[in-house]
């Protein structure tokens, strides 16, 4: 078992490295706004060891992290600072006000970038927009677990170099409102998970059978958006192949997203119907 961990951690390392050769030229100078407000509820314990490991690759990878938990930052002035928003297992309502969802949806729009981490998924769940954005709406999930992971769209950006399965420890997240815009490059492995919450799983993963989506990304509403569901333990945050996955997840924003145009922006109140 300890050869098997040394193993994997160098297999973390040397995907860090490979990757960064060939990115981080376009990473540089990069404005992200990692923002961590959990409205009333569960708030999890691993939000501050992801600040610290991403505001780390900000300096490994020269691009400049802003840590925010204050929602009154979330304005169109401010807003035009940063070419991506990072949201880290936020929960809740995260916004005080539908003036700052507006300013959000805007930012968005105006094709700004967006990164969600864990249960970003359980966030702002009474507004529509945001969780078509998400790509759903957090309902359950599995007990903490070692079980698999399977890439099933190898060819995307964000799981370059990594294995077609991954085993880790996590928990299987579950979603209602499924938003059919979303482009899944990873699954969680439905057959892999301890059968005694068979029932349980089986109710909850309709329509979807032996795989369940895990990490995907969708262009939505002028926006790019790349969401992964993987992220529960404070370990991972320490882990090189899951910071891999969350760096490459970045790297695939920031590709993604160039210079913001508001005069794409439509919105005028959080509800308005999206311009498909």
């Amino acid at each position: 078992m300890k050869n098997l961990m040394i193993c994997c951690f160098l297999i973390g390392l040397s995907l860090i490295s490979n990757y960064a050769e060939a990115h981080d030229k376009s990473l540089q100078n990069l404005q992200v706004l990692v923002y961590t407000k959990n409205g009333e509820g569960f708030v999890h314990d691993n939000i501050p060891y992801a600040v610290k490991s991403i505001q780390k690759l900000g300096e490994e990878h020269g691009f400049k992290v802003t840590v925010s938990d204050d929602p009154s930052l979330f304005t169109e002035e401010n807003l035009k600072e940063y070419n991506l928003l990072v949201f880290p297992s936020t929960n809740n309502d995260v916004f005080d006000n539908d003036e700052q969802r507006v300013a959000f949806r805007r930012y968005i729009q105006a094709g700004g970038g967006f990164v969600g981490i864990h249960s970003v998924m359980g966030t702002e769940r009474n507004w529509e927009w945001f969780k078509k954005m998400i790509g759903g709406t957090f309902v359950w999930h599995t007990r903490f677990q070692n079980y698999q992971l399977k890439v099933i769209d190898p060819t995307h950006p964000s799981v370059e170099n990594f294995p077609k399965v991954w085993e880790k420890e996590d928990e299987c997240y579950f979603m209602k409102e499924v938003y059919p815009g979303i482009k899944v490059i990873m699954a969680h492995n439905l057959e892999s998970l301890d059968q005694d919450q068979k029932e349980r799983i089986d109710a909850s993963s309709v329509p979807f059978s032996k795989l369940y989506p895990a990490v995907w990304y969708q262009d939505f509403d002028g926006g790019h958006v790349w969401v992964t569901a993987l992220g529960h333990q404070i370990k991972d945050y320490e882990d090189p192949t899951f910071m891999q996955h969350i760096l490459q997840g970045i790297q695939y924003i920031a590709d993604q997203s160039g210079t913001l145009d508001y005069s794409k922006a439509y919105a005028t109140s959080r509800d308005v119907p999206v311009q498909y």
